[in-house]
């Protein structure tokens, strides 16, 4: 295999290489098809078949007449959106996966890509969609009229003044310097998770939308490309709305790095090419996003996996603040929002890393602070019930005031007795407590209680799918967290 060009020309802003490493833990909607073809030049497959990629990208302007821009810090930036363009999807895909309504012209998906300067990070910032947003004056793009600054939900800048308005308002909401543009759009993320055979995704309860058709059961599931656009367009799904689909775009594009990097695609030069020619055919950037970026990166980014990644939103304040001529909004932390385009400026980690020593927490529907327990120790403060609720209280179970110290004997069997209408947080518990016998107690109330046996085992650590709380009020999860298990 001819080994990559590197480009004679000075790299912009970026810091200098490490020298290549065995591959080991290490990236990645819309945003999925973008970013996935800075991964897929990481094969080594030249400078040739890169500029035959690069040739497939749509331009556009994002950055014209810009001023006043935020300074650039360590490492690259990408403003990676996605809208709701369907009109090369054909009548049957649009009737299968419910896309026969009319586009909005607006960014349906908007997150802010960092890749760390030394190249063994990559930040994924998903921007909400209704976020409160105040955009500069501007040429209107539909009505071609001057427009002042004015207040308006952050997806419709787009509609309002396309890409470079949009880097714009990101710029001023952020205070980051926005390096390249990116944009996909319904029919370039269906063919790209097809072209790469689909995608594995995992769920601890059903998800069903009726506006999307998302109908996905427990447990794991490989979805082509409509099936994987119905999961992360859904808003249906539960009360979380937007902040949830939020989550699942994230999850599914961590499942995507892995099964990029997972299948092979990297290395086989035949492979890449058919690939990437599927995956660009929609896709747009900035016009200074040229081949020698794309070599770059991929030299940079050999041995990436989804345990380089790492994943969150905007700390929010107010998640439904009306505004007039605007509508319902979401405003953004005023104290952590701040703090977390400062950890991107800086070049810094956003996640807490887990030990790689310690097994995988386990992913429970309910998340375990919201789980009443009683754990009875049988008489004896310091025996095996006494070191069960401090091990639940290790992994966050809300263990209920002091154990019960009534003498118990110890059956064979660990039960779990629980009332049937909280069904769902004494499964969560069960995940914890391998071999246990879920009991079901009509009357019982919300408090599950815990009678240890002899077959008493350490507890597992769970978690819920929303990423954990960092010290300091920011929300992140690696990739490796957010894949299959």
């Amino acid at each position: 295999m001819t080994a990559p060009f590197r480009s004679p020309r000075p790299a912009r802003r970026r810091a200098a290489r490490p020298s290549p490493r065995p591959p080991g833990p290490r990236w990645g909607l819309r945003i999925g098809a973008v970013t996935s073809v800075l991964l897929l030049a990481a094969s080594g497959v030249g400078h040739a078949m890169v500029t035959g990629v690069e040739s497939g990208i749509g331009r556009v302007d994002a950055f014209k007449g810009m001023s006043n821009r935020p300074g650039g810090g360590d490492g690259l930036n990408f403003l990676v959106v996605g809208t709701d363009g369907r009109d090369k999807l054909t009548p049957d895909e649009k009737r299968k996966y419910h896309l026969g309504g009319a586009p909005c012209h607006c960014t349906d998906t908007l997150m802010l890509v960092h890749l760390s300067a030394d190249r063994d990070r990559a930040s994924v910032v998903s921007l909400p969609r209704d976020s409160y947003a105040e955009v500069p004056a501007h040429t209107d793009a539909v009505t071609g009229r001057q427009r002042a600054k004015h207040a308006i939900k952050l997806n419709a800048a787009y509609a309002e003044g396309g890409p470079n308005l949009t880097v714009r308002t990101v710029e001023h909401m952020t205070g980051v310097h926005i390096d390249h543009y990116l944009e996909v759009d319904f029919t370039s993320f269906m063919r790209s998770v097809d072209a790469v055979g689909g995608v594995e995704i995992c769920t601890v309860r059903p998800l069903r939308d009726s506006y999307t058709g998302l109908d996905l059961p427990v447990g794991k599931s490989r979805l082509n490309g409509g099936q994987a656009l119905q999961y992360v367009r859904s808003r249906h799904v539960d009360g979380s709305a937007d902040l949830g689909r939020m989550q699942r775009q994230q999850r599914f594009l961590a499942a995507l790095i892995h099964k990029i990097t997972s299948s092979g695609v990297l290395m086989n030069p035949i492979r890449f090419r058919d690939v990437a020619d599927t995956m660009l055919k929609s896709v747009r950037a900035d016009s200074g996003f040229e081949a020698n970026d794309l070599v770059d990166l991929g030299q940079a980014m050999r041995g990436f996996t989804p345990s380089s990644s790492e994943f969150t939103s905007v700390p929010l304040g107010d998640v439904a603040q009306p505004v007039p001529g605007v509508g319902s909004t979401v405003r953004w932390d005023p104290v952590q929002a701040p703090k977390l385009f400062q950890a991107i400026r800086e070049d810094k980690p956003i996640a807490v890393r887990r030990d790689r020593k310690e097994p995988r927490a386990r992913v429970v529907d309910v998340p375990p602070g919201q789980v009443q327990v009683q754990v009875d120790h049988g008489g004896d403060p310091g025996g095996p019930g006494a070191t069960m609720v401090r091990e639940l209280q290790a992994t966050g179970f809300a263990t209920t005031a002091a154990p019960d110290s009534s003498p118990v004997a110890r059956a064979p069997r660990t039960v779990i007795a629980y009332d049937p209408r909280w069904d769902r947080s004494a499964r969560s518990l069960a995940a914890a407590l391998p071999g246990a016998e879920l009991r079901p107690v009509a009357g019982r109330g919300p408090v599950m209680q815990v009678t240890v046996g002899q077959d008493r085992q350490a507890v597992q650590r769970v978690r819920a799918e929303e990423p954990p709380q960092k010290p300091g009020g920011i929300s992140a999860i690696t990739g490796d967290e957010a894949v299959c298990p």
